[in-house]
């Protein structure tokens, strides 16, 4: 037997605590994101769309990204395989492509404009378009706490190649013409934006500050939502653990050998010492923020355009070796089993994301089944192969896209990728007339 509550609660609620406000989780008992009900008694209201956007520089391996079929019976090459627990929540996108890309300048003109569709201006000038991120995180900035978290998982790149700033290699998020948004490198930074008000309250646990005011939700709610709301605390607590635990190991910010010789190759200043666990803690808060509805655009970098990540994580072709031996963007242009081995890992990434997403019940449909989740990368090769693009998409969009599917536009007279922004963003509640280079939908999405 549960108490009803006499005022629904606003689509700005939280959990309240000293310096600390986190944003709650669909709840079915509760209209959260501040529906107005039909009738005096209180319902429950749809979970919002959520939009995401997982990035991966210098392409992949020119034989292993494909797909073919429908449905459980679709068919992903080998760079895709880890997803194929998702195919029928998948859409594999062919042929797209960004025709301000071909202009010239190699890895910063092929991604500086990849979520916008604008001509970049050469000769070291910094000058692109709002990405269609942005355009939807303005739009619903007034009903979350944050309107987009941008992460990353390498730094940017200060240099000129081929007449162009490596900015753009390092950005695909834009706040406005001239001002890539900030990525936020540290998961420490990146779980306090979320849940912190006061960051100099850092000694305390978020959920300590909120625990009061947990429980007394907990007693309103059916069981259904207390089991939510439980596994939903757990899941920060485990996240926010996890990052204590990596602080105390001398693996994330600040982080200094303690030992006269580092028993692995030191990274450079500002990049964590191993890459798989920086990629999974972003990957967690990327869940936790939507999870949570603290925010409902994320975009995740996991490296740039011509990067210079290496992978001893991962094991080479060369015997008793790791990928450590060449760095990403010259590993790209060899196209062997080491380089589709860190294709793979990549994918992986965004499998893990996407098996979290689906864990997660939003009234009768998953997390992920409310989400769109682009992943792709401003190249289809290491050998800067652009007149197509490599997209995936999962999630249905709240019920809004058919999944399962395989998509050819190659030969099609509309195969703008802006054509795919002004699709995916009708579908998040923000609809425009026109997107960069295209005032047209795709029919198929």
């Amino acid at each position: 037997m549960t108490r009803k509550i006499a005022h629904p609660l606003s689509r700005r609620s939280f959990l309240k605590g000293i310096g600390v406000s986190m944003a709650l989780p669909w709840l079915e008992s509760l209209p959260v994101w501040g529906d107005a009900p039909t009738s005096t008694a209180t319902r429950s209201s749809e979970p919002p769309v959520r939009f995401a956007v997982l990035f991966s520089g210098n392409g992949f391996h020119s034989q292993e990204w494909w797909a073919r079929g429908e449905g459980a019976q679709m068919q992903l090459g080998k760079v895709l395989e880890p997803l194929a627990p998702f195919r029928e929540k998948m859409v594999f996108l062919k042929g797209l492509y960004n025709q301000e890309a071909l202009i010239g300048g190699i890895h910063s003109c092929q991604t500086g404009n990849l979520l916008n569709g604008a001509h970049l201006a050469p000769g070291g000038e910094i000058r692109s378009g709002v990405s269609c991120d942005q355009v939807v995180a303005d739009r619903l900035k007034d009903q979350t706490k944050v309107s987009s978290l941008v992460l990353g998982c390498e730094p940017s790149i200060a240099a000129i190649h081929k007449n162009y700033s490596m900015v753009y290699s390092s950005h695909i998020s834009w706040s406005s013409s001239t001002t890539p948004t900030p990525l936020e490198l540290y998961p420490a930074l990146a779980f306090d934006r979320l849940f912190r008000d006061d960051v100099g309250r850092a000694d305390r646990s978020v959920l300590d500050a909120v625990l009061e005011d947990a429980r007394s939700l907990r007693g309103g709610v059916s069981r259904a939502d207390q089991r939510r709301l439980d596994e939903y605390l757990s899941s920060v607590r485990e996240v926010e653990q996890r990052i204590d635990r990596a602080g105390q190991a001398g693996r994330l910010q600040g982080w200094r050998p303690t030992l006269t010789q580092p028993n692995i190759p030191r990274p450079a200043d500002g990049i964590p010492q191993d890459i798989d666990q920086h990629m999974r803690l972003m990957c967690d808060i990327l869940v936790l923020a939507f999870q949570t509805d603290t925010t409902r655009v994320c975009t995740l970098k996991l490296n740039n355009d011509h990067s210079s990540l290496r992978f001893p994580n991962l094991a080479s072709d060369r015997p008793m070796q790791r990928i450590d031996y060449m760095i990403h963007h010259l590993l790209s242009h060899t196209n062997n089993g080491d380089w589709l081995r860190v294709n793979q890992f990549f994918a992986q990434q965004v499998a893990y994301v996407a098996e979290k997403l689906d864990k997660i019940n939003e009234g009768g449909r998953t997390l992920l089944d409310n989400s769109m989740i682009l992943y792709l990368s401003s190249m289809m090769t290491g050998n800067h192969e652009n007149h197509q693009l490599p997209v995936v998409m999962l999630g249905r969009g709240g019920g809004q896209i058919r999944t399962g599917r395989v998509h050819d536009f190659l030969n099609k007279p509309n195969r703008k990728m802006c054509s795919l922004y002004l699709s995916m963003m009708d579908k998040a509640g923000v609809r425009l007339d026109r997107f960069g280079d295209s005032n047209e939908r795709l029919d198929e999405i």
